[in-house]
This record gives structure tokens, C-alpha cells and sequence, in this order.
């Protein structure tokens, strides 16, 4: 058997779906697996079991760069049994179509149900990961699934830095309500670095050397040593680096997901978002949130107070780390 995955866009929802894909390559051993998705998805499942290639999908959304979707999904012509589509959108069931794959498997999300062969009823689930495992199931892709079974990135190599690091990523790609205060972690990557004898590496997108300057900045005049990593480091980079650290400070982000995937101890300040819905899983990670009562409002930017995030000080962060590493 020949399988297409249509991955996600989101580097979290990525991770949250290794279960789905390690139970598709236990169901079909000798099957090829290919992963479509953004560049970054070859990076991202890069020595994992279930993929045998990773292809990149034009970058530009919507109407714009149609002519290269169009040749990508010709040249796919005939190479396919099956299309599973873990994204949601009409465009993905459109290319599989176009693509000419004969069996073509997704939720009936986003009116897109007469492009598929088999539009699954929408599943409601708890933690987001039994949203694709139940895809698989529901289309008989899978016998079962473990609900216990942990979310684990096995391909990556441990970067050693010489030393024990406190990783730090104050960023978040949706927007600010999901954001901590800056200089809070700062203040919080401090106390924990000087307990436990360690320097603080600091992580973020292009997009966020701002914000991570300022941890950068507060964290020096401490007298922390910090190495900035801002808009330095590839996702596979980052995956290794974030896997030789001690324990890292994160918000509700991708590079939360990533952490606790590569096994390293984890802190995630919660404010806008559900951790029940796309929390961390595992042992290793733990989660700081003030049960305010308009949280979770899933909402990019606060429209009040943001008072999810304000009530919550760099002390009690600390302490839920230095509570973890002990």
C-alpha cells in the first residue's frame, strides 16, 4: 500500500499527531508512508518509523500559487492508494482529488465531504491527539489504538551543551493572549539557573527577537549566563538543542509540544488556551494556569485585563520548575 498523509500547518498539531501516525505504521508494516506538508515537516518527522519521504507543499495559501500546487498534485498522479488528510481543509481534499488518488479518507469538515471517498463524521475528543487517532479508527486504517501511549519524537539527537541549560520560549505564534510577560520569564529562568548552577538558552522565531531580547537583556542584568538563539536555529536545530536542556519555560507553543515530544522536562504558563484540549502530556511536563473566568477564550489578542497572565508571577513558576527537577 501507497499512503499520502496531508500533515497539519501547525508545528504543535503536528507533534500532537505522532500517535496517529506511529499506530498507521503498526497497522501497515510494509506500507510506504509519504508526509505532505509545510518544508518544515521533513525536519520535524525526520527518522521516525512512519516516514519514508517527506514533500514539501507550496508555501502560498488559497488562490495564490495555484499553478504549483496543480504540477505537484500531477506529478503525484498514480504514486497513491490512499489519502489521509489530518488537515481539515477543503484545499487538502481538493488536492488529493486532483492528485488522482483513488481512496481519499478526512473528517467532513470545511464542505468538503464530496471531495472524499469517505467523509468521517467530525469526532469529539478530549486531548486533540484522539481527534487523528479516531480518523484512522473510525475509516478502519487501524484495529485500535493505546489512549496511554505517550508522544515521543525518537529521531532526535540530544545536542549537548557542556553544561546544565535552562531553556527558554517566550514566543507564540497565534498571538499575544497566549503569551507570558517577557520579563517574567526572564525573572523566573533566573531563579531556577542560579539554584540549580545552570546557564539559560533562549529560543524563538525571527519574528520573535524581540520579545526573546528582552529575557535576553533582563537575564544578563542578573548575571545569568544566556546564550540567544532567536531566529539562529532551524526546526531541526532547535529539536536537538531543546532536547539537551534541562528543563524548558515555555507558553502554549510549538515549542512546548516539541519539548515534552523529546523527552525534556517541561514548565507552560497557560492563560487563553485549554490545556485539556492541546496541554502537554506526560509525566514531565507540568502546567502553571489561573482559573480566571473568562479562560479559555481562545482568542488571539486579550480585550480586557489579561488577567490569566498577569496573576501569575515569576515566583510560582520557578517553584513548579525546581519542584520538577528535584
Amino acid at each position: 500500500m501507497r499512503i499520502l498523509v496531508r500533515a497539519t500547518n501547525w508545528l504543535g498539531d503536528a507533534v500532537m499527531c505522532l500517535p496517529a501516525l506511529e499506530a498507521l505504521r503498526k497497522a501497515h508494516p510494509a506500507a510506504h508512508i509519504a508526509i505532505l506538508g509545510p518544508a518544515w515537516i521533513g525536519d520535524l518527522y525526520r527518522g521516525e518509523s512512519f516516514c519514508d519521504e517527506a514533500i514539501a507543499y507550496p508555501k502560498e495559501r488559497g488562490a495564490r500559487n495555484l499553478a504549483g500546487k496543480w504540477r505537484l498534485a500531477r506529478s503525484l498522479r498514480g504514486r497513491f492508494d490512499v489519502a489521509i488528510l489530518l488537515q481539515n481543509a477543503f484545499e487538502a481534499a481538493a488536492f488529493a482529488r486532483s492528485a488522482g488518488i483513488p481512496r481519499r479518507v478526512g473528517f467532513d469538515r470545511d464542505a468538503r465531504g464530496w471531495l472524499l471517498t469517505e467523509a468521517i463524521p467530525t469526532a469529539t475528543v478530549g486531548h486533540e491527539r484522539f481527534y487523528y487517532l479516531e480518523l484512522l479508527l473510525r475509516a478502519g486504517l487501524i484495529g485500535a489504538y493505546d489512549a496511554e501511549s505517550p508522544i515521543r519524537l525518537n529521531g532526535v539527537a540530544r545536542r549537548e551543551f557542556g553544561g546544565r541549560v535552562i531553556g527558554v520560549s517566550p514566543g507564540a505564534a497565534f498571538g499575544s493572549a497566549k503569551r507570558w510577560y517577557p520579563e517574567r520569564f526572564a525573572e523566573a529562568a533566573a531563579i531556577v539557573a542560579m539554584e540549580r548552577g545552570a546557564s539559560v538558552a533562549l529560543f524563538g522565531s525571527d519574528a520573535e527577537r524581540d520579545i526573546v531580547g528582552i529575557v535576553e537583556r533582563d537575564l544578563g542584568a542578573r548575571g545569568v549566563a544566556v546564550e540567544n538563539y532567536a531566529g539562529r536555529t532551524g526546526l531541526r536545530e532547535f529539536m536537538e538543542l531543546c532536547a539537551g536542556c534541562e528543563l524548558m519555560l515555555t507558553n502554549d507553543s510549538g515549542a512546548m509540544h516539541v519539548a515534552y515530544a523529546v523527552g525534556t522536562l517541561s514548565v507552560t504558563v497557560f492563560g487563553s488556551t485549554d490545556p485539556i484540549g492541546t496541554g502537554p502530556v506526560g509525566e514531565m511536563a507540568r502546567i502553571v494556569r489561573e482559573p480566571v473566568e473568562c479562560s479559555p477564550c481562545k482568542l488571539r489578542e486579550c480585550p480586557i485585563d489579561h488577567r490569566c497572565m498577569t496573576r501569575i508571577s515569576p515566583q510560582r513558576v520557578a517553584q513548579t520548575a525546581l519542584d520538577l527537577l528535584k
